[in-house]
Parts: C-alpha cells; structure tokens; sequence
C-alpha cells in the first residue's frame, strides 16, 4: 500500500472491510457450492473459482502495487518461507470450511466457530512467540476474559442460530371413550 494512504485510524477501516468480506465468505462460498448443481463436486467446483479469485486479488494487486511503487525484488529467503507457510495456512484453511459443509456442517456453525476460533488462536499463538516481559502470570485477567467470551460466544451463537420458530413439545395423544 502506497505510503500516504496511511493515515490516523484508516487502519480500522481495512479491519471491517476484513470482517465484512469474512463474514460473507461463508454465505457466498456455500451458495456458490449448491449453485453448481453438482451435489457430489459442487464444493470442488466452487473452491477452484475462490483459487482464481485468490490469484487475481493476491498476485495481480500487489504486483501492480510494487511494480508502481519501484519496489526492490529482493526478498529473504525466511520472509518467503513464512508468507507461504502464512498462505498454505489460510488455503487449507478455506478448504477445510468446504469440506465442513460437505460434512453436513450448517454454514452458520461452521463460520462461528471459526470466526470466535480463530482469535482465540491468534491472541495465545501470539503471547506465546512474544511472551510478555513478566511471563504468562503477568497477562491482566481481562484477556483471559476476552478469551472466554470469544470462546462462549461462538458456542451460542452455534447452539441458538436462528432457524425458525421453537419446536412445540409434542401433547400426548389421548384415546378416545369407548362405547360399550
């Protein structure tokens, strides 16, 4: 990115617009399944369009951007092998939501234990390669907090996910008087 578009709180800005198109990834990679008409393959189908998508914004873009901005073409040889492993990581990722929903995963469920999953992972995976100066015990009871609420929020929203009015407790059935 280009220097002076970084501003004072832009950086908040390219966070929800992260979050929204996360949030639809879900929605729109499972409808783009079912839309293939191939119940077997449609999850293939529809994971081979995300690949393409994925070259043309992640290759396309900021090769255009470092081709405008003159950038040099070294590169160390640990920083491209993290930003691989960083995109195998994100691309097994994405495979296996489909192969979630192919597990008869609802999508609903499937993203919000991803997305209430994946900061907890983050936040720990975090601490534990930069360890604050007084070690875990120093970490403030409000992250471990956080870390629950992320943890019980994803839980209910998977276990109480809007899916039409409650079911009715079914009434005895009471036999008839008989005659006679």
């Amino acid at each position: 990115m280009p220097e002076s578009a970084q501003g004072a709180n832009l950086w908040i800005w390219f966070a929800f617009a992260t979050v929204a198109c996360w949030g639809l990834y879900g929605v729109l990679l499972h409808a783009g399944q079912t839309q293939m008409g191939d119940p077997v393959n449609g999850r293939y189908k529809a994971f081979l369009w995300v690949g393409i998508a994925y070259f043309l914004i992640a290759v396309l873009a900021p090769l255009a951007i470092l081709v405008m901005n003159g950038a040099d073409w070294g590169m160390p040889g640990r920083g491209i092998l993290l930003s691989l492993i960083a995109g195998a990581a994100g691309a097994v990722g994405a495979f296996c939501v489909l192969l979630a929903f192919g597990a008869k995963g609802h999508p609903a469920v499937v993203m919000s234990i991803i997305f209430a999953g994946a900061p907890i992972v983050n936040a720990l995976v975090t601490v534990a390669l930069h360890p604050p100066k007084g070690g875990w015990a120093s970490i403030q009871w409000q992250f471990w907090i956080g870390i629950l609420l992320a943890a019980l929020g994803g839980m209910l929203v998977s276990l109480y996910k809007p899916g039409g009015p409650p079911r009715k407790a079914a009434t005895p059935a009471v036999d008839a008087p008989r005659n006679g």
